[in-house]
């Protein structure tokens, strides 16, 4: 019996369980409905967001808990 993957951190080397997603797009590659994500612990997610952030990629942020994969 397959059991689910705990989804884990976005964040290079981190291996904690995520608990938001960030939710993100490049105007200079992806059409402007397109939306990526990336997952972020909770020692990682203000770091996450600021990097997409600065760049004008980040669109929202959401708990892990209130996602569906529908949205992005």
């Amino acid at each position: 019996m397959d059991t689910p993957q705990t989804p884990i951190c976005s964040a290079k080397g981190c291996r904690a369980d995520a608990r938001w997603v960030l939710v993100w797009n490049n105007p200079k590659l992806h059409t402007p409905d397109r939306r990526k994500t990336w997952l972020a612990c909770e020692e990682h997610r203000e770091h996450l967001s600021q990097f997409l952030g600065v760049r004008g990629f980040l669109k929202e942020v959401v708990a892990f808990a209130d996602w569906t994969s529908e949205e992005g």
